[in-house]
């Protein structure tokens, strides 16, 4: 048990400003606006403003959950800790090994859109550069997060608050211009359903669009792996996802209504990621240079949502590899930094190989389709989960712990919130709006079913051969280390 506690992750390295962006990061805030929420434009059209507000109260209901249970079980093992507590240890050794596979793969998610974005906005200005040339973008961004995970979590996570802090001013900056010149043309009939597309009209149209808007709030969660590693994990890691799904998505809505009331309502069905009727069109076409920051802000929402969720694999990976359902390897940290050293190799290691072999494979931008679908279909199935797990673990303590709205009500709605975003992600046809999706793209289902079945597989050689280690997924080792460990492991003397 002490040598275990004495192996394990720095403690008290962090404070709330960098857990909390360690979330805001995972949410890619500038990516978002400029390439994920515009989806929701063919269909909500000059409405997406209530759209993204109705997506902003549904993913709070989540988020709220995931406080609620980060609060009572601060845990490098996160939503496995919180399934295995909330529901049976079975599940949570199933949600984290989900949840580390999707999250490995967010890193080469965001390096792809890194290449091919640069690549393409570097061809525009200069038609010498090839188009083709995305992977030196991939590569060198696989190096500055790899470099920046290795020197620890002080590292990684100061790095991501000041890479979060750029993006966000940028685009507020520029949504504040936006409503500026939009003068007269301001509007707050952008939040009701009068503005939606041609063939989606009223509440469907809001309903449509602000399903594939909840896809941009994915990651809020990405603190809670971090508790560890941070002071007063309790009260922090609350307070950081709550800030980090309410500040965002407040954000979005800000800087969805800029562009709407600039652009226009009328027209904004059009609008999309790329081209004249996108955010860097619109930047290029009225405001000169300041297109030039759109872009870099951009590009660095990718390096900090990759840095961000390669902190939720490694610490997720170590918080099993711990416990040894994964291979004890990815447990080995390195003696100075106390970083997960064996995980951000093969964290790297993967991203590099998904990067080459998929962009070269197919092209990067279906890359990076295949990817996003397999991610946010397993990241929404776990928060659908997770909301469960909420439900169950504080109906276990009973009262007075158990408050009915909080507990019990929010994790309801925020299933119900989950199921169409879930049932969209992962093309199935339910509603009129889904489209279904076609090869390669729908590799993605079956990528995730033969993951899935293999993890059931692991679970029931465990069971059978070393159960304790599955009952070990429910563990809390924040609750269980010596004082005098902890103040070893941070430099003091022991008693």
């Amino acid at each position: 048990m002490s040598g275990e506690s004495a192996a394990g992750l720095r403690r008290d390295a962090v404070g709330l400003r960098e857990v909390l962006f360690q979330s805001v990061t995972a949410m890619a805030p500038a990516a978002a606006v400029a390439a994920s929420i515009p989806a929701g434009a063919a269909f909500a059209g000059g409405s997406l403003p209530l759209a993204v507000l109705i997506a902003l109260v549904a993913c709070l209901f989540t988020a709220s959950c995931v406080a609620e249970l980060a609060r009572e079980l601060p845990a490098a093992g996160s939503v496995a800790t919180y399934a295995a507590q909330g529901l049976h240890p079975a599940v949570g050794f199933l949600v984290g090994w989900g949840y580390v596979f999707v999250e490995a793969l967010v890193p080469p998610l965001l390096l792809l859109q890194l290449g091919f974005t640069a690549a393409g906005t570097l061809h525009d200005e200069w038609a010498s550069w090839p188009a083709d040339l995305w992977w030196p973008w991939a590569l060198a961004g696989a190096a500055v997060i790899a470099a920046a995970g290795y020197l620890g979590v002080q590292a990684s996570a100061r790095f991501g608050t000041v890479l979060g802090v750029f993006e966000i001013a940028v685009f507020l900056v520029f949504a504040g211009w936006l409503i500026i010149r939009a003068g007269g043309h301001n509007t707050l009939s952008v939040f009701g359903t009068s503005h939606t597309a041609d063939g989606y009209g009223g509440v469907s149209g809001v309903f449509a669009g602000s399903v594939y808007t909840v896809l941009a709030f994915a990651g809020f969660e990405a603190a809670a792996p971090l508790a560890e590693e941070t002071r007063d994990p309790r009260r922090t890691m609350h307070r950081a996802v709550l800030g980090a799904a309410l500040g965002i998505g407040l954000f979005y809505v800000v800087t969805t209504y800029a562009m709407t009331v600039y652009f226009g309502p009328g027209r904004f069905a059009s609008f999309g990621a790329a081209g004249e009727a996108s955010w860097q069109g619109v930047a290029r076409a009225s405001f000169g240079l300041f297109w030039v920051l759109v872009f870099l802000a951009v590009v660095n929402s990718t390096i900090a949502n990759a840095n961000a969720c390669a902190n939720v694999s490694t610490r997720t990976a170590f918080a099993l590899a711990r416990i040894r359902v994964l291979p004890r390897v990815l447990a080995t940290l390195h003696p100075r930094y106390r970083s997960p050293v064996a995980g951000i190799a093969v964290q790297t290691a993967v991203a590099v190989g998904a990067v080459l072999g998929l962009g070269f494979g197919y092209d990067p931008v279906t890359a990076f389709l295949l990817l996003a679908t397999v991610i946010v279909t397993v990241v929404i199935g776990v928060y659908i989960v997770v909301n469960l797990a909420c439900a169950g673990y504080f109906l276990r303590r009973g009262r007075p712990s158990l408050k009915p709205v909080r507990h019990l009500l929010l994790p309801l709605l925020g299933i119900v919130a989950f199921v169409p975003a879930l049932l969209t992600a992962a093309g199935l046809p339910v509603f009129d709006f889904v489209t279904k999706l076609t090869a390669p793209v729908s590799y993605a289902g079956p990528v995730v079913g033969v993951w899935m079945v293999a993890g059931v597989v692991v679970l029931l050689v465990l069971v059978r051969r070393h159960p304790e280690r599955i009952a070990e997924t429910a563990r809390v080792h924040l609750e269980d280390d010596a004082p005098d460990v902890v103040a070893a492991q941070n430099g003091a003397r022991p008693r």
